[in-house]
């Protein structure tokens, strides 16, 4: 009697065990879902999608193991991962790459560089011990890479009066443009150096933020094309802030991060939707760099890349993450270049300079 008692009492704690494996497969699955789906809604329309888009690699990770679980026991229920997991396959590179294209075999005709220097105030180091030492060791870095154009976000100078003799001493050879924004700190915003002449430059302002995108029209080997550099809105709180609100027990703290991360993703839509309807009018093809503080798999990349080559997919090899605090795990920091163009390699620079990573990109005209 004690026996079969204790067969049943397995059979029950099988079966419930069986339906949670399900659940949780059931629920991994519809989340990953819907951070495929993230990249076609506005997030001006529907913010919170933009956060789905933000686990993908997580969720994509997590179905990965359940799947290899669900093989392992033979379980039929294998198939929930399996059709959850199957569009990745055409979206998995955006991520992580496994490519043998890391050596220059091949001329390029172009290289870009996209920075975000922090200020030059975010530096950890023994040896860096103030902004100017940072600012120092970035451009010695900037004028060892050889780019022939370089795009700089959260550029800072204390003397706004003395920016151009500042970036002609540091950078010769180079022209350089920049609209920066002035305040008690000196100057602030995004400078684009160029070895070649600059046919017309221009500025986009955002509105209810400091951030700002410039563009500046250049021809390289017979081709015009436009640059954007871009600097779109931040989420504007620290991971550390973020996990201490949803760790707080009182609404108030959670909701005035979901305010933030509310008003910085409507902010950063708005903010693309004016490059893209320069983009569109633009009378030559355009080449977007910067800081997009979103991932790949966000509405602003998708809509960015439209038309365009991300030089990490073309020509780089591992995670490409640009942002030091969760490497190498997130990338926000794009080269996407016209499709005429084919990359030739795409590096990361590991610089404790800033809390981002310099993206290298050098590219080659399609014979």
């Amino acid at each position: 009697m004690a026996g079969k008692k204790g067969k049943k009492s397995r059979g029950i704690g099988s079966l419930l065990f069986s339906i949670s494996a399900r659940s949780a497969m059931l629920m991994n699955g519809s989340l990953l879902i819907l951070s495929y789906l993230s990249m076609y809604v506005n997030p001006a329309k529907a913010w919170f999608m933009t956060v789905f888009g933000i686990l993908f690699f997580p969720l994509f990770i997590i179905n990965f193991f359940l799947l290899l679980w669900a093989l392992a026991r033979r379980s039929r229920a294998a198939v929930i991962p399996i059709l959850a997991l199957l569009p990745s396959l055409l979206l998995i590179d955006r991520y992580i790459r496994f490519t043998d294209k890391q050596t220059l075999s091949q001329p390029s005709d172009l290289k870009i560089v996209s920075y975000n220097v922090g200020k030059f105030a975010q530096a950890v180091s023994d040896r860096i011990s103030s902004e100017t030492q940072c600012a120092d060791s970035v451009f010695a870095y900037l004028r060892a890479s050889d780019a022939d154009i370089i795009c700089l976000q959260e550029f800072h100078y204390p003397d706004s009066r003395g920016v151009r003799q500042y970036l002609e001493q540091q950078m010769k050879g180079y022209n350089a443009v920049y609209y920066i924004n002035v305040d008690d700190n000196g100057a602030y915003g995004n400078v684009t150096l160029s070895r070649h002449p600059v046919l017309r430059k221009g500025k986009f302002d955002f509105d209810h933020s400091s951030n700002q995108a410039i563009y500046t029209d250049y021809d390289i080997e017979g081709e015009s094309f436009r640059v954007y550099n871009c600097h779109f809105e931040s989420y504007n709180i620290s991971i550390p802030g973020l996990l201490s609100a949803f760790t707080k027990k009182d609404d108030e703290s959670v909701n005035k991060a979901e305010q933030k991360m509310r008003s910085s993703i409507t902010k950063r839509s708005e903010q693309v939707d004016l490059i893209l309807q320069d983009i569109r009018n633009a009378p030559v093809e355009s080449l977007v760099a910067g800081d997009f503080n979103d991932t790949p798999m966000s509405f602003t990349y998708n809509k960015l890349r439209q038309g365009r080559k991300d030089s990490f997919v073309e020509s780089g090899r591992g995670m490409g993450g640009t942002y030091s605090i969760l490497r190498p795990f997130i990338r926000i920091d794009y080269v996407l270049f016209p499709k005429k163009w084919m990359g030739v390699l795409h590096k990361v620079r590991h610089l404790k300079y800033s809390d981002h990573y310099p993206v290298e990109a050098s590219m080659k005209l399609k014979d």
